[in-house]
């Protein structure tokens, strides 16, 4: 068993930089006008391309946890429990510094306004969940679990348990329009009764509804419970051949479950639903599966040295990519000739991707894919100095 126990897996580093580049990709578009189709998110029920990136995440959040927690002895005792109350607060504060960088107030048009003023409109309109925030409370809620149930069939229980929980909140306490819609489900009554308005996202119509809310993080740990089933597995099965069998055969099982589970719950991104924890999951377990048999079992890992670099490094290369795009799309900018008020960002996208397809999806695509090449190119520096920056 100790054998098996300490069995490196190259497709995770792979898997999870992968997700890192695609998390970065869909957030940073040449315009959000023109985005690429497939890097759109579904506008309410629904699943895209797009839709996967933050769960894979988290399902590899879930694997890696099965293997580090290997030192713990699996279970629950102080070290454990410190280890994952630490990270997950650290994790939480840096996705809130993120969301509050530049740390000064974002100036109304009103030029009546005084800088105090501005001041107090900033802290009381920033947004406070957010994408790490989400994985924060799951990285917390997840592992406690897992290291509580312990033994796979538990944890087997354990996501059944959650996501079944999770339904039975929005259906019970849902409202009209009805409790799966964007203004009659609990799950955004809940963030608005704690935050406020001010300090929930608006992008669903303008209606105040947050995606990585307080009620998403019990389904969401139901994706890191996944995760840790399936880390579990592939460290226990001494075999890697054998563990892409098993891997293949369980994302059959999830996906199926997942699209039957719809007829009743719909896969719904915005409220992490239960059927969405499955059928997102079934795909990840397919591509962690694909990525151990092509890269660990035949060895052709050297085309996917980028990604795994970038996997090896994902927060501090997601992190990264915010606050770069915080402080040349907004920190620097200047008046054009013509009164126009412009950035580093836009005058790269206009002179370097318009210039060439025109303002339109192709171009939107080209800078995203050239935004996500800067950070894997930063990630290859870290990877040859032997760098990598934890929390």
């Amino acid at each position: 068993m100790a054998q098996t126990k300490t069995q490196r897996y190259v497709a995770l580093d792979v898997l999870r930089g992968m997700t890192v580049a695609g998390m970065i990709l869909v957030n940073n578009p040449g315009t959000w006008e023109h985005r690429y189709e497939p890097l759109k998110h579904a506008e309410w029920s629904g699943c895209t391309p797009t839709d996967l990136v933050f769960p894979f995440f988290l399902f590899c959040v879930g694997v890696a946890m099965a293997f580090s927690f290997a030192k713990y002895g699996d279970s629950l005792n102080k070290k454990s429990a410190w280890k994952l109350v630490k990270r997950g607060i650290l994790i939480f504060l840096v996705g809130t510094l993120l969301n509050m960088f530049p740390f000064y107030p974002i100036f109304p048009h009103d030029a009546s306004w005084t800088f105090g003023q501005n001041w107090v409109y900033w802290i009381q309109h920033y947004r406070i969940f957010g994408v790490l925030q989400r994985i924060a409370m799951c990285y917390i809620l997840g592992g406690f679990l897992a290291l509580l149930l312990k033994t796979p069939k538990r944890i087997l229980w354990g996501i059944a348990a959650v996501t079944c929980l999770h339904w039975l909140i929005l259906y019970l306490f849902g409202t009209e329009p009805g409790w799966a819609t964007l203004q009659g489900n609990i799950a955004g009554r809940i963030d608005l009764a704690l935050l406020g308005d001010n300090h929930m996202y608006h992008g669903y119509q303008g209606y105040p509804f947050d995606p990585e809310g307080l009620l998403g993080a019990l389904s969401g740990a139901g994706t890191v419970l996944l995760g840790y089933y399936i880390g579990q597995t592939i460290r226990h099965t001494e075999n890697k051949t054998e563990a892409v069998a098993k891997l293949f055969t369980t994302s059959a099982i999830c996906l199926a479950l997942g699209c039957i589970w719809s007829i009743w719950l719909p896969i719904n991104k915005p409220l992490w639903t239960g059927s969405y924890v499955l059928y997102a999951g079934g795909w990840a377990i397919f591509c962690l599966a694909f990525f151990i048999w092509f890269i660990d079992v035949k060895g052709k890992q050297k085309f996917f040295t980028p990604f795994r670099a970038m996997g090896m490094n994902p927060l501090f290369a997601f992190v990264m990519a915010g606050l770069t795009s915080k402080i040349l799309g907004r920190m620097i900018h200047w008046t054009t000739a013509d009164g126009k008020l412009t950035n580093c960002l836009s005058w790269f996208y206009q002179h370097c991707c318009v210039s060439i397809f025109g303002n339109n999806e192709r171009a939107s695509l080209m800078y995203a894919l050239i935004y996500v090449a800067v950070f894997l190119g930063m990630a290859m520096w870290l990877y040859r100095k032997k760098i990598i920056i934890k929390l």
